[in-house]
């Protein structure tokens, strides 16, 4: 356990919440001392590694990231290093659960398994910025057959319980703007209020249903919602413009009908990010992770889905069939007391050498 601990320390002590370079620089130089695979780095600064390459077999790939979201004051040194220290069973640091202490596992993993398949580990940037790195490496070829992506996924069926998500939601942000034509506030007739405008595009919003789908027995719900309106120049001066910033939760299938906004007069829609679902499309290779995880918890854990979005998205949009199953807890990441469990670190190292060699 001290290697990975160790590894997972050495890890998130490297700042790459602006620039990853210095942790890819890691992660690249443990994979060419510790394996005889094929380490290759690509101009977006992601870390690929390839063993076993000429089987004759369906190919698995661990697939993780080593940016990380702005740390807390409190989770720095003077120095500008992140500060990590073990306390209670746990490592604490920024990057801890999301998620340096899954590469770290993965890394090991990737180093021990004895695989019939060619065995791939993927560290990619931006993940935290939309999914840059997994974007730039599906462009690239970067294209398994399958993919164990170590996002959280613990704690989802029992407190501590390391478990599988057969899917996760989306998001698609978007913006409805509303033109009108500006007119003094005397005279409300001589003008188009785009303020009114944008609230009936919002009784629109209000009134559509979301959809939702079943992935592997578990049922993910999406969701729409107004998060932001913007409009107005003046107290005295009809608006001639309105912005309206809308939140939306994404399952694998449908979407919901946001450009029927576009019926109102003046209104149009935009779409600013679009971050996509994952269902795993391959019901064997979900009850080989569930088996290898019920394996090492004595029969605990199960298939879940996840509310958010990660790269197991941009690769499952790809055609890559996608589990997720990694250390984090919900509520842990992007938090000032960011933590992960040392025994789940464990744990998952071992599930990744379990999946690998079935």
């Amino acid at each position: 356990m001290s290697e990975l601990t160790d590894l997972t320390e050495r890890l998130v002590s490297i700042p790459s919440h602006e620039d990853e370079t210095q942790a890819g620089d890691a992660i690249e130089s443990w994979l060419r001392d510790e394996t005889e695979a094929n380490v290759t780095r690509d101009d977006a600064g992601n870390v690929r590694a390839w063993r076993n390459e000429s089987a004759d077999a369906p190919s698995l790939a661990f697939v993780g990231h080593h940016d990380v979201v702005p740390p807390d004051d409190s989770q720095t040194a003077d120095g500008g290093e992140y500060v990590v220290y073990r306390d209670d069973g746990r490592l604490h640091g920024r990057g801890t659960a999301d998620m340096k202490g899954a590469v770290a596992a993965m890394l090991l993993a990737f180093r021990e398994a004895d695989p019939d398949r060619p065995l791939g580990f993927a560290s990619f940037v931006g993940e935290e910025v939309g999914g840059e790195g997994a974007r730039f490496a599906i462009e690239g070829g970067f294209d398994p057959d399958y993919a164990l992506v170590g996002e959280g996924s613990t704690g989802y069926s029992a407190d501590g319980v390391l478990d599988v998500a057969v899917a996760h939601k989306g998001r698609r942000a978007s913006t409805v703007t509303a033109a009108g034509t500006s007119a003094h506030a005397s005279e409300p007739e001589a003008g188009e209020n785009a303020v009114y405008r944008a609230c009936d595009a919002v009784d629109v919003i209000r009134d559509l249903d979301a959809p939702s789908a079943d992935v592997l027995g578990e049922t993910l719900s999406g969701s729409v919602a107004v998060t932001e309106i913007d409009g107005g120049t003046a107290w005295n001066v009809i608006p001639d413009e309105c912005a309206v910033t809308v939140d939306e939760r994404t399952v694998p299938g449908e979407r919901a009908d946001l450009a029927s906004v576009e019926d109102i007069a003046g209104v149009s829609w935009a779409v600013d990010q679009d971050l996509p679902p994952m269902a795993c499309d391959d019901e064997a290779f979900a009850d080989a992770a569930v088996a290898a995880v019920r394996a090492e918890q004595d029969g605990a854990g199960e298939r879940v889905s996840k509310p958010h979005a990660t790269d197991a998205g941009w690769l499952a949009d790809a055609g890559v069939t996608c589990l997720v199953c990694g250390p984090a807890e919900p509520g842990e990441a992007h938090t000032a007391t960011e933590s992960v469990s040392v025994d789940v670190l464990g744990r998952c190292r071992r599930v990744y050498e379990r999946v690998a060699e079935r």
